[in-house]
């Protein structure tokens, strides 16, 4: 298996997949696709990879800036993150966002925050930090994970692309 940025040819087989790893999720809206099309056409998916074998795209991961207080603070968003629903289970998911993470460092992140589950995310080293906040989230699903000190504190805000719908 594979893992590389996406191609413009891998569009629709990275919408394919994001809705059918979310078609069955309680927590999910069913907006998935259309936030990863929203972000990438603002210019905002700062890191956007694909798990592929053979050419065959198996999974995506994506990566966006995040404010915290209105302010850019060099962190990013995890997010989503999908596999094909029959290629699950198998640490795909887990090589693409151990991937971008490492990606996202590379370029001088200063850290990422998640809103997921923690017994997932927390084998990255997501941690939950009341220092950061995110409106509507239970705390406990909503984590950070620092790369440089300090760490900053406030209202984090995803991009406007996850108001997609």
């Amino acid at each position: 298996m594979d893992i590389r940025p996406e191609k413009p040819n891998d569009v629709e087989a990275i919408r394919g997949i994001t809705k059918s790893a979310f078609a069955s999720a309680a927590h999910s809206s069913q907006t998935e696709p259309q936030i990863i099309d929203a972000l990438r056409q603002a210019g905002a998916l700062t890191i956007s990879l694909v798990a592929t074998e053979e050419d065959e795209v198996l999974g995506h991961v994506a990566f966006s800036p995040v404010t915290i207080d209105g302010e850019d603070k060099g962190w990013y968003g995890l997010g989503p993150v999908s596999v094909r629903p029959d290629q699950q289970r198998q640490g795909i998911g887990e090589r693409l966002v151990r991937d971008g993470l490492s990606r996202l460092q590379n370029m001088g992140a200063m850290g990422c925050v998640v809103l997921g589950d923690p017994g997932y995310y927390q084998r990255f080293g997501f941690r939950t930090d009341d220092r950061l906040v995110f409106a509507d989230a239970p705390t406990e699903y909503f984590m950070r994970l620092v790369f440089t000190e300090p760490l900053p504190s406030g209202q984090v805000r995803y991009h406007d692309g996850f108001n997609a719908s």
